[in-house]
Protein backbone atom coordinates (compact mmCIF):
# COMPACT_ATOMS: atom_id res chain seq x y z
CA UNK A 1 0.00 0.00 0.00
CA UNK A 2 0.89 3.60 -0.31
CA UNK A 3 0.00 6.04 2.41
CA UNK A 4 0.57 9.75 -0.26
CA UNK A 5 0.08 11.84 2.13
CA UNK A 6 1.46 11.80 6.38
CA UNK A 7 3.12 14.51 8.51
CA UNK A 8 6.11 12.23 10.33
CA UNK A 9 8.02 15.40 11.38
CA UNK A 10 4.99 16.20 13.25
CA UNK A 11 5.67 16.81 17.09
CA UNK A 12 3.03 13.77 18.24
CA UNK A 13 5.65 11.29 16.28
CA UNK A 14 8.80 12.72 18.18
CA UNK A 15 8.93 9.89 20.46
CA UNK A 16 8.70 7.45 17.94
CA UNK A 17 9.12 7.60 14.51
CA UNK A 18 11.30 4.77 13.88
CA UNK A 19 9.15 2.72 15.02
CA UNK A 20 5.89 3.96 13.68
CA UNK A 21 7.77 3.27 10.25
CA UNK A 22 8.63 -0.54 11.09
CA UNK A 23 4.83 -0.71 12.00
CA UNK A 24 4.05 0.74 8.42
CA UNK A 25 6.18 -1.82 6.70
CA UNK A 26 4.94 -4.43 8.88
CA UNK A 27 1.50 -3.49 8.00
CA UNK A 28 2.15 -3.19 4.13
CA UNK A 29 2.86 0.06 3.47
CA UNK A 30 5.51 0.15 0.74
CA UNK A 31 5.82 4.32 0.46
CA UNK A 32 4.87 7.27 2.34
CA UNK A 33 5.06 10.92 1.63
CA UNK A 34 5.88 13.06 4.47
CA UNK A 35 4.43 16.25 3.73
CA UNK A 36 6.31 19.45 5.06
CA UNK A 37 4.42 22.55 6.84
CA UNK A 38 7.41 24.83 6.75
CA UNK A 39 11.29 25.39 5.87
CA UNK A 40 11.92 23.62 8.83
CA UNK A 41 9.84 20.65 7.96
CA UNK A 42 10.88 20.17 4.45
CA UNK A 43 14.57 19.97 5.91
CA UNK A 44 13.49 17.23 8.54
CA UNK A 45 11.21 15.60 5.81
CA UNK A 46 14.47 15.48 3.50
CA UNK A 47 16.26 13.74 6.52
CA UNK A 48 13.73 11.50 7.29
CA UNK A 49 13.31 10.63 2.88
CA UNK A 50 17.71 10.08 3.52
CA UNK A 51 17.29 7.71 6.50
CA UNK A 52 14.29 5.69 5.04
CA UNK A 53 13.59 4.03 1.41
CA UNK A 54 10.08 3.66 2.26
CA UNK A 55 9.72 7.20 2.86
CA UNK A 56 9.71 10.17 0.23
CA UNK A 57 9.49 13.86 0.99
CA UNK A 58 7.01 16.82 -0.37
CA UNK A 59 8.31 20.42 0.84
CA UNK A 60 6.48 23.61 0.89
CA UNK A 61 4.58 26.36 3.43
CA UNK A 62 1.62 25.18 4.24
CA UNK A 63 -1.77 27.44 4.34
CA UNK A 64 -1.85 28.56 8.05
CA UNK A 65 2.04 29.79 7.73
CA UNK A 66 1.57 31.32 5.12
CA UNK A 67 2.81 34.58 6.63
CA UNK A 68 6.06 33.08 6.92
CA UNK A 69 6.24 32.41 2.97
CA UNK A 70 9.06 35.20 2.02
CA UNK A 71 11.74 35.08 -0.58
CA UNK A 72 14.38 33.67 1.59
CA UNK A 73 12.24 30.73 2.28
CA UNK A 74 10.81 30.81 -1.35
CA UNK A 75 14.79 30.17 -1.86
CA UNK A 76 15.12 27.52 0.34
CA UNK A 77 12.30 25.55 -0.73
CA UNK A 78 13.53 25.85 -4.24
CA UNK A 79 16.90 24.34 -2.96
CA UNK A 80 15.24 21.50 -1.51
CA UNK A 81 12.74 20.60 -3.76
CA UNK A 82 16.29 19.60 -5.94
CA UNK A 83 17.00 16.70 -3.63
CA UNK A 84 16.33 12.80 -5.47
CA UNK A 85 14.15 11.95 -3.03
CA UNK A 86 11.64 15.19 -2.78
CA UNK A 87 8.53 13.67 -5.14
CA UNK A 88 6.10 16.91 -4.62
CA UNK A 89 6.03 20.92 -3.26
CA UNK A 90 3.49 20.42 -0.27
CA UNK A 91 1.78 20.97 1.38
CA UNK A 92 0.34 23.94 0.55
CA UNK A 93 -2.54 25.58 -0.93
CA UNK A 94 -5.83 27.84 1.02
CA UNK A 95 -8.00 27.28 4.19
CA UNK A 96 -10.68 29.43 4.17
CA UNK A 97 -11.94 27.89 7.92
CA UNK A 98 -11.22 30.71 9.66
CA UNK A 99 -7.69 29.53 10.94
CA UNK A 100 -5.69 30.49 8.58
CA UNK A 101 -3.35 33.28 7.49
CA UNK A 102 -4.70 35.88 6.01
CA UNK A 103 -6.21 35.15 2.33
CA UNK A 104 -4.21 37.36 0.82
CA UNK A 105 -1.04 35.81 2.20
CA UNK A 106 -2.39 32.32 1.28
CA UNK A 107 -2.94 33.24 -2.27
CA UNK A 108 -0.11 34.67 -2.59
CA UNK A 109 2.14 31.75 -1.04
CA UNK A 110 0.03 29.49 -3.11
CA UNK A 111 0.68 31.16 -6.36
CA UNK A 112 4.62 31.25 -5.56
CA UNK A 113 4.86 27.59 -4.49
CA UNK A 114 2.62 26.33 -7.76
CA UNK A 115 4.83 28.41 -10.23
CA UNK A 116 7.84 26.96 -7.94
CA UNK A 117 7.05 23.13 -8.68
CA UNK A 118 6.04 23.68 -12.20
CA UNK A 119 9.61 25.06 -12.90
CA UNK A 120 11.12 22.00 -10.77
CA UNK A 121 8.95 19.92 -12.56
CA UNK A 122 7.48 18.54 -9.71
CA UNK A 123 3.98 17.98 -8.37
CA UNK A 124 1.70 19.47 -5.84
CA UNK A 125 0.13 18.66 -2.65
CA UNK A 126 -3.00 20.64 -2.01
CA UNK A 127 -4.87 21.90 0.67
CA UNK A 128 -8.22 23.10 0.27
CA UNK A 129 -10.81 24.19 3.11
CA UNK A 130 -13.62 25.62 1.44
CA UNK A 131 -11.32 26.82 -1.02
CA UNK A 132 -12.04 25.11 -4.16
CA UNK A 133 -12.88 27.66 -6.98
CA UNK A 134 -9.98 30.03 -5.26
CA UNK A 135 -7.23 27.08 -5.75
CA UNK A 136 -8.18 26.48 -9.44
CA UNK A 137 -8.39 29.28 -10.64
CA UNK A 138 -4.44 29.77 -9.41
CA UNK A 139 -3.93 26.62 -10.92
CA UNK A 140 -5.37 27.67 -14.09
CA UNK A 141 -2.97 30.40 -13.94
CA UNK A 142 0.59 28.31 -13.73
CA UNK A 143 1.45 26.82 -17.10
CA UNK A 144 2.41 23.19 -15.90
CA UNK A 145 0.75 23.00 -12.79
CA UNK A 146 -0.37 19.22 -11.72
CA UNK A 147 -0.82 17.28 -8.57
CA UNK A 148 -3.35 15.99 -5.92
CA UNK A 149 -6.07 17.37 -3.56
CA UNK A 150 -5.48 15.93 -0.43
CA UNK A 151 -7.18 14.88 2.17
CA UNK A 152 -10.22 15.35 -0.36
CA UNK A 153 -13.66 16.60 1.21
CA UNK A 154 -16.91 17.28 -0.55
CA UNK A 155 -17.58 20.72 -0.88
CA UNK A 156 -19.83 21.99 1.92
CA UNK A 157 -22.90 24.06 2.03
CA UNK A 158 -25.24 24.55 5.11
CA UNK A 159 -28.83 22.43 3.96
CA UNK A 160 -27.37 20.38 1.65
CA UNK A 161 -29.49 17.14 0.25
CA UNK A 162 -27.27 13.67 -0.02
CA UNK A 163 -27.89 11.17 -2.91
CA UNK A 164 -30.93 10.20 -2.59
CA UNK A 165 -32.40 13.95 -1.95
CA UNK A 166 -32.83 13.47 1.81
CA UNK A 167 -31.03 16.15 4.13
CA UNK A 168 -27.57 16.25 4.86
CA UNK A 169 -26.40 18.53 7.45
CA UNK A 170 -23.47 20.73 6.11
CA UNK A 171 -23.07 18.85 2.64
CA UNK A 172 -23.69 20.11 -0.96
CA UNK A 173 -26.29 17.60 -3.39
CA UNK A 174 -24.85 14.65 -4.88
CA UNK A 175 -24.71 16.39 -8.19
CA UNK A 176 -22.40 19.21 -7.09
CA UNK A 177 -20.18 16.64 -5.31
CA UNK A 178 -19.71 14.84 -9.02
CA UNK A 179 -19.43 18.61 -10.48
CA UNK A 180 -16.29 19.33 -7.99
CA UNK A 181 -14.80 15.95 -8.49
CA UNK A 182 -15.07 16.43 -12.09
CA UNK A 183 -13.54 20.53 -11.44
CA UNK A 184 -10.42 18.53 -10.56
CA UNK A 185 -10.25 15.46 -12.64
CA UNK A 186 -10.58 18.09 -15.90
CA UNK A 187 -7.44 20.02 -14.47
CA UNK A 188 -5.45 16.33 -14.16
CA UNK A 189 -5.55 16.34 -10.55
CA UNK A 190 -5.48 13.13 -8.05
CA UNK A 191 -8.20 13.10 -5.36
CA UNK A 192 -6.58 11.67 -2.10
CA UNK A 193 -9.15 9.97 0.21
CA UNK A 194 -8.14 9.80 4.31
CA UNK A 195 -9.62 8.03 6.93
CA UNK A 196 -12.23 10.06 6.98
CA UNK A 197 -14.01 7.93 4.23
CA UNK A 198 -14.27 5.34 7.32
CA UNK A 199 -16.94 7.77 9.41
CA UNK A 200 -20.26 6.78 9.87
CA UNK A 201 -21.36 9.72 8.30
CA UNK A 202 -19.36 9.79 4.95
CA UNK A 203 -22.11 8.87 2.62
CA UNK A 204 -21.16 11.80 0.48
CA UNK A 205 -17.72 11.50 0.43
CA UNK A 206 -17.94 7.49 -0.31
CA UNK A 207 -20.15 8.94 -3.60
CA UNK A 208 -16.92 10.40 -4.71
CA UNK A 209 -14.75 7.88 -4.37
CA UNK A 210 -16.95 5.48 -6.22
CA UNK A 211 -17.23 7.91 -8.85
CA UNK A 212 -14.00 9.11 -9.49
CA UNK A 213 -11.49 7.93 -12.28
CA UNK A 214 -10.01 4.99 -11.30
CA UNK A 215 -6.49 6.52 -12.98
CA UNK A 216 -6.99 9.58 -10.39
CA UNK A 217 -6.87 8.01 -6.88
CA UNK A 218 -4.89 8.31 -4.26
CA UNK A 219 -5.22 7.00 -0.47
CA UNK A 220 -3.25 8.41 2.56
CA UNK A 221 -3.96 8.52 6.41
CA UNK A 222 -2.49 12.41 6.75
CA UNK A 223 -1.25 10.83 10.03
CA UNK A 224 -1.12 11.96 13.01
CA UNK A 225 -4.82 13.52 12.22
CA UNK A 226 -7.50 11.34 11.48
CA UNK A 227 -7.62 8.07 12.37
CA UNK A 228 -9.35 5.58 10.62
CA UNK A 229 -12.77 4.49 12.06
CA UNK A 230 -11.29 1.35 13.57
CA UNK A 231 -8.84 3.73 15.56
CA UNK A 232 -10.64 7.00 16.24
CA UNK A 233 -9.78 9.00 18.80
CA UNK A 234 -6.29 7.79 18.70
CA UNK A 235 -3.25 9.18 16.79
CA UNK A 236 -2.99 8.03 13.42
CA UNK A 237 0.15 6.33 11.50
CA UNK A 238 0.67 5.17 8.39
CA UNK A 239 0.26 1.62 9.94
CA UNK A 240 -3.60 2.25 9.76
CA UNK A 241 -3.97 2.51 6.40
CA UNK A 242 -5.63 -0.73 5.23
CA UNK A 243 -8.52 0.57 6.89
CA UNK A 244 -9.01 3.53 4.33
CA UNK A 245 -8.34 1.28 1.47
CA UNK A 246 -11.17 -1.34 2.28
CA UNK A 247 -13.53 1.19 2.50
CA UNK A 248 -12.56 2.71 -1.18
CA UNK A 249 -12.91 -1.21 -1.80
CA UNK A 250 -16.22 -1.45 -0.93
CA UNK A 251 -17.50 2.19 -2.42
CA UNK A 252 -15.90 1.04 -5.11
CA UNK A 253 -17.33 -2.49 -5.41
CA UNK A 254 -13.75 -4.21 -5.89
CA UNK A 255 -11.10 -5.50 -3.32
CA UNK A 256 -8.37 -3.77 -1.17
CA UNK A 257 -5.81 -5.26 -3.11
CA UNK A 258 -7.05 -4.09 -6.19
CA UNK A 259 -7.28 -0.94 -5.10
CA UNK A 260 -3.91 -1.07 -3.82
CA UNK A 261 -2.62 -2.21 -7.24
CA UNK A 262 -4.08 0.84 -8.63
CA UNK A 263 -2.75 3.55 -6.48
CA UNK A 264 1.14 2.46 -6.36
CA UNK A 265 0.41 2.46 -10.63
CA UNK A 266 -1.09 6.05 -9.79
CA UNK A 267 1.23 7.49 -7.58
CA UNK A 268 4.27 6.18 -9.92
CA UNK A 269 2.60 8.10 -13.11
CA UNK A 270 2.17 11.12 -10.49
CA UNK A 271 5.36 11.35 -8.90
CA UNK A 272 7.58 9.91 -11.66
CA UNK A 273 11.37 8.64 -11.94
CA UNK A 274 12.05 9.64 -7.83
CA UNK A 275 9.38 7.83 -6.73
Amino acid sequence: MVDAHAHLTDERFAADVDAAIERAGQAGVARIVTCAEDVASSERAVALAERYDVVRAAVGIHPHRAASCNAAALARIQALAAHPRVVAVGEIGIDLSGRSAAPADQERALLAQLELASEAGLPVCVHVRGSGPVVRSLIDRVPGARGYVHCYSVPAQPGGAGRSGTRVEGLTTYSQVLEDVNEWTARGFFLSFAGTLTYPRSDPLRAAAAALRADRLLVETDAPALAPQPQRGRRNEPAFIAATYEAVARARGTTAAEIAARVRENAASLFGGRW
